[in-house]
């Protein structure tokens, strides 16, 4: 079965400048303590606990409009004057103020197969299985017929996927291929689990924006419709920059709050791995929520236009770890999610914006049919990787339903392939830039999605253990090494034994990352040019920039399979 999907980072360029005048705010956001800050401003406010009314008229008698209750993560969302937020910094009930932050969906353009035929010759698709999908809505397609049972808006405009995004993911998911059946059709597009039923809450626009409080929404939504319609998995193809530690983010206080609910969540990585190729080669890059230990973040592979996985490569794009400021262990695995076909959604702006994203008739139908489909369209990213991971997580589900997400997690990472070369590298030929790739966890995470060996295998750690990914600590001997806990999966009582995520070349144990035994061998980007302490590499000098959200899109539309 093959597929051409794409993936939309959702991306947001911040100018912070810390003003001495904010010393000691350490509750607010760095965007919040920029010098000459004024006006009206649209922020989350974190509290300890359920925020009460009292708290509310507090604010509201300063000027403060309430805009949300994001009770998920015992938040308001708020259009509050400037001059609270000093107020609210020194409000012993306040945790954590952050803006509503802008997100935007950002285009890039994989053709593999990854076992799911196994699950249809074995009568698994996913039936049964509620998936949310938090996205720019699901437009009108006869691929997706009867499958939609609930759609939302946290947006205002058009109920229709106006943008296009959310139905190409949608269809990777849950496509029944109605639309390329037939004698007509010498190829058909179908999705990995078209037995699932789809929710549809639409967070993004007609452009592709949207804010963190729409996606809290949304969140917190799917997490109250959860026995209504038997949502069991979360798609976030979506995602942003790291400003603060995942503690304190509230979009990852709000996927961990679905997690802990017992709904899966599946997020895109980014689409940054092309950031800084002289000097840190793209590590760091992974993008908000997919920062989330608890989250099952997803990197994108590129099939080199064969159906055979062994040549595959990592997507020169796709955001590698470790997570800026917190140093977790991402992606957790990677898929496909290059030139991706999936369904187009119905007058939709996105082929407006991007005509490169159309495919011709005579790529799928008999005869010598001129002009573009109006069925289906060719995307690719992280975005499109995720969908992929997360209709592998619905069949799984169909199989085994009292599965926690930690289990169904810990499965899809055990089970992923992890035959991968060295290196490999990608030059891009209108710019002359060469990118290089090193195949280790940051890069890869627990390996290749591989469908057919997650459902038939017979490993399950118990359903009291976390997969939580780890995070780098520095040994007293001065290497790095990973913090697993007891109490996780790929810790000291890792029920994986020998056979652990990574076999006996195991990162996760006592083996230290670094030093002789190092994952990056002589080509280690850490050395001089350290990327810890106060002359990080990454952090504000990606996540701050403007020219970071230009040159990711010019990366993600240029349209060639072999990045």
């Amino acid at each position: 079965m093959k597929f051409l999907y794409s993936f939309f980072a959702l991306t947001l360029a911040v100018a912070i400048t810390v003003s001495s005048a904010f010393a000691g705010t350490e509750k607010l956001a760095p965007e919040l303590r920029r010098e000459g800050i004024s006006g009206n401003l649209d922020v989350i406010v974190q509290y300890r606990d359920s925020p009460s009314e009292a708290a509310h008229q507090k604010l509201a008698a300063k000027g403060a409009v309430l805009r949300h209750d994001l009770t998920v993560i015992h938040s308001r969302h708020y259009s509050v004057p400037a001059s609270v937020l000093a107020d609210l910094s020194d409000d012993p009930e306040v945790t954590y103020v952050t803006p509503d932050r802008p997100v935007h969906a950002h285009l890039d353009q994989a053709d593999v197969s990854i076992g799911a035929n196994l699950a249809a010759s074995y009568n698994v698709n996913g039936t049964g299985v509620g998936v949310a999908v938090i996205d720019s809505g699901i437009g009108r397609h006869d691929d997706l017929a009867g499958k939609v049972v609930h759609e939302e808006q946290f947006i205002q405009g058009s109920i229709d996927d106006v943008f296009g995004h959310g139905t190409h993911v949608a269809g990777i998911i849950a496509g029944d291929g109605k639309m390329s059946t037939g004698p007509l059709y010498f190829r058909t597009f179908k999705g990995v689990a078209p037995g699932v039923h789809l929710i549809d809450l639409q967070v993004l626009d007609q452009h592709g924006d949207g804010t963190d409080s729409a996606v809290i929404a949304a969140i917190q939504r799917a997490i109250a419709l959860r026995s209504t319609y038997g949502i069991r998995i979360i798609n976030l193809s979506l995602g942003r920059p790291v400003f603060e530690s995942y503690k304190d983010d509230p979009l990852c206080q709000a996927v961990e709050q679905a997690w802990k609910s017992g709904i899966i969540v599946v997020v895109a990585a980014g689409n940054y791995g092309r950031t800084n190729p002289g000097t840190t080669a793209g590590y760091g890059t992974i993008t908000v929520p997919g920062n989330d230990p608890y989250v099952i973040t997803v990197g994108a592979m590129k099939d080199m236009g064969t159906p055979n996985t062994s040549d595959d490569r990592i997507a020169s794009y796709s955001s590698k770890g470790p997570t800026s400021l917190d140093l977790i262990a991402k992606p957790d695995i990677v898929a496909p999610g290059n030139l991706i076909d999936s369904l187009r959604a119905p007058a939709s702006n996105l082929y407006n914006q991007y005509p490169q994203v159309e495919i011709l008739n005579n790529l799928y139908m008999n005869g010598n049919i001129n002009g573009y489909s109006a069925e289906y369209a060719q995307m690719s990213g992280t975005s499109m990787a995720t969908p992929f991971v997360t209709g592998a997580a619905a069949l799984l589900l169909q199989q085994h339903p009292s599965m926690t997400p930690d289990q169904v997690k810990a499965r899809l990472m055990l089970t992923a392939v992890k035959s991968f070369p060295s290196t490999s590298s990608y030059t891009d030929l209108s710019t002359g830039i060469t990118y290089h790739a090193t195949y280790d966890i940051f890069t890869v995470g627990a390996g290749y999605l591989n469908i057919g060996d997650a459902l038939f295998s017979s490993a399950l750690p118990s359903a009291y253990l976390s997969a939580a990914s780890p995070a780098l600590v520095r040994t007293n001997a001065g290497t790095w090494t990973f913090a697993s806990a007891a109490s996780t999966v790929w810790g000291s009582s890792t029920v994986w034994g020998s056979s652990t995520v990574w076999g006996s070349s195991t990162v996760w144990g006592s083996s230290t990352v670094w030093g002789s035994s190092t994952v990056w061998g002589s080509s280690t980007v850490w050395g001089s040019s350290t990327v810890w302490g106060s002359s990080t590499v990454w952090g504000s000098s990606w996540s701050g920039s403007s020219k970071i959200a230009e040159s990711a899109n010019a990366i993600l539309l240029d349209g060639d399979r072999n990045n």
